[in-house]
């Protein structure tokens, strides 16, 4: 069984190989770029939603579903390289970084959303929720299996062990599962908010083992002079900071990915979901998991 479902893209561009050709490795090929949105209409719905559902949205949750959204759009951008030829996932699976604490000690992991394009906002958020809440109390036993293989990894062999896992999984797409390497745990694309940081503008490194070619990382959104109308006027702003690998994704593809995503948190109550159409979540029976009342 095949670690990815995937499909080999034909018709290269000549540009397109002589990108391959010029770098190796994700160390190389990074490009940064910041994208400044206005939040104020962001901001407004994640409180109706709020409202209207007793769910708590995130703005992780909203670019997380942008971004799949993005990647819908342009599935070029939704790809690995294997022998040096790019290779389209036929899946878009967006996942966030998760902090972990455990007796002082500080982890970071991944939680992540399989076919995210098709799934509501309401449905991201509860899975992104049940996902992180998993992983932060290490019930993911998947992803703590991996972990547990990494810790007993020796330093001086660290370096092998993950580019052989790289290659193993992606390069080869070998499904891993039985030496304790979760499924696809990285994605299309990751999504690590460091506004919760207190940050509004952070690159996040591309990471040559993942294969994920885009991060993005949202900061903090904040209040800023904008104009409008002509006028000069207090808004909230964010900057919605991107790291993409050049190999294969390039700016024709970049703007497709920003467009999107400027167009859906700058315009919610129209491309999120309709909040009219969104049931509100019933208290629940002692010892039982919140129902909607759809």
């Amino acid at each position: 069984m095949a670690h990815l479902e995937l499909i080999p893209k034909e018709n290269v561009s000549s540009f397109r190989k002589l990108a391959i050709g010029s770098w190796k490795t994700a160390y190389d090929p990074t490009v940064y770029g910041t994208l400044t949105l206005r939040m104020d209409k962001a901001v407004a719905y994640i409180e109706a939603f709020r409202q209207k559902t007793g769910i708590r949205l995130t703005v992780t949750q909203m670019v997380a579903k942008a971004m799949a959204e993005a990647l819908r759009r342009c599935p070029d951008a939704n790809a690995i390289l294997r022998f040096n030829k790019i290779y389209l996932r036929q899946r878009i699976t967006i996942s966030t970084l998760v902090v972990q604490t455990d007796g002082g000690k500080v982890d970071l992991t991944s939680a992540k959303i399989d076919d995210a394009e098709q799934k509501t906002l309401r449905e991201i958020s509860a899975e992104m929720e049940a996902a992180v809440q998993k992983v932060r109390q290490r019930k993911d036993e998947m992803m703590e299996k991996g972990k547990g293989t990494v810790q007993k990894i020796p330093y001086m062999l660290l370096n092998l062990f993950t580019w052989l896992m790289s290659f193993f999984m992606y390069t080869l797409n070998w499904n891993m599962t039985w030496a304790g390497m979760p499924k696809d745990a990285f994605g299309s694309a990751i999504v690590t908010n460091v506004g919760t940081l207190g940050l509004d503008t952070a690159y996040v490194p591309l990471v040559p083992y993942t294969r994920v070619p885009i991060f993005l990382a949202p900061g903090a959104i904040k209040d800023a002079p904008v104009v409008e109308n002509g006028k000069v006027v207090v808004g909230k702003i964010m900057n919605v900071n991107a790291t993409f690998d050049h190999r294969f994704i390039d700016g024709f593809h970049a703007s497709i990915l920003a467009n999107t995503l400027r167009e859906m948190l700058e315009n919610p109550f129209e491309h999120f979901d309709k909040l009219d159409d969104v049931a509100p979540v019933l208290p629940a029976a002692e010892g039982k998991a919140p129902v909607s009342a759809a």
